[in-house]
């Protein structure tokens, strides 16, 4: 089961990267065609604008596989570690329930748009095509939620984790100190 948790997070990652290259590429295409030879394609900023929301879609659930999502813990963080069980599963249904009301919204949305056969605006593809990233990148969310609270039910978590910018501040100014602090052998 480890395993095939590790391919899916490679492979979401690779996903990832190759959506973001795909998105860099179009634009500066688009750019030097624009700026360059007063040209363009009139369906790069309908593919961009795809590619993009796969890639945020995709996103939130790597964000929530690294713990990277900002949140406000103060308050959790001033109970015990049963507790912010509690609190943390809580969070957790919050959260599914929103997902599941997401997913059944976007599997009708996708479903109404095949049915009807609409074509994207610029791209020769139908429309529910791409549009299919809503329930894939909704699921793939809810499987994110899903294997946070099976942590937090089996105890290798306490609660949500959340990314800590105060103490990635903390660590960068350490960082930035320890660097004027030293020279460039790492002397005092």
């Amino acid at each position: 089961m480890k395993r095939v948790a590790e391919l899916y997070g490679r492979l979401e990652e690779s996903i990832i990267a190759l959506l973001l290259a795909g998105m860099v590429l179009v634009t500066f295409s688009q750019v030097v065609a624009r700026y360059v030879f007063n040209s363009g394609a009139v369906w790069a900023l309908e593919l961009t604008t795809f590619l993009f929301a796969w890639l945020v879609l995709l996103g939130v659930s790597y964000g929530i596989r690294v713990h990277a999502h900002i949140g406000v813990d103060a308050f959790a963080k001033l109970f015990g570690r049963r507790t912010q069980r509690v609190m943390g599963l809580a969070v957790v249904c919050a959260c599914l329930v929103y997902g599941v009301i997401l997913m059944v919204g976007s599997w009708n949305y996708v479903s109404r748009m095949y049915q009807i056969g609409i074509d994207a605006v610029d791209l020769p593809v139908p429309r529910w095509i791409p549009l299919s990233v809503l329930p894939i990148g909704v699921a793939l969310i809810i499987l994110r939620l899903l294997q946070v609270g099976w942590q937090i039910v089996t105890g290798r978590q306490d609660g949500i984790l959340l990314g800590d910018e105060g103490q990635a501040a903390i660590d960068q100014f350490a960082d930035q100190l320890g660097d004027k602090t030293t020279d460039q052998e790492g002397r005092p």
